[in-house]
């Protein structure tokens, strides 16, 4: 994806298919990354990139270690 407002565009689109076809774990593991990336938009609305995994992991979670920055 190109921005986060194209990937929360597809996932949307995927969720109503998804639905339709009555696969339910394809549903909620969508509905999981939209949530994730509404929650992403909401915290950095002057930035329109397309966040990877461990971007929304770490702005859900920024004391995990993973997620942790040290200045040297």
């Amino acid at each position: 994806m190109k921005s986060i407002d194209e990937h929360i565009q597809k996932d949307q689109s995927e969720i109503e298919s998804a639905k339709a076809e009555g696969n339910l774990p394809k549903v909620r593991h969508l509905t999981e990354e939209l949530k994730e990336l509404e929650e992403y938009k909401d915290h950095h609305p002057e930035d329109k990139h397309d966040p990877n995994a461990l971007e929304l992991f770490c702005d859900a979670n920024p004391d995990e270690p993973e997620c942790l920055v040290y200045d040297d």
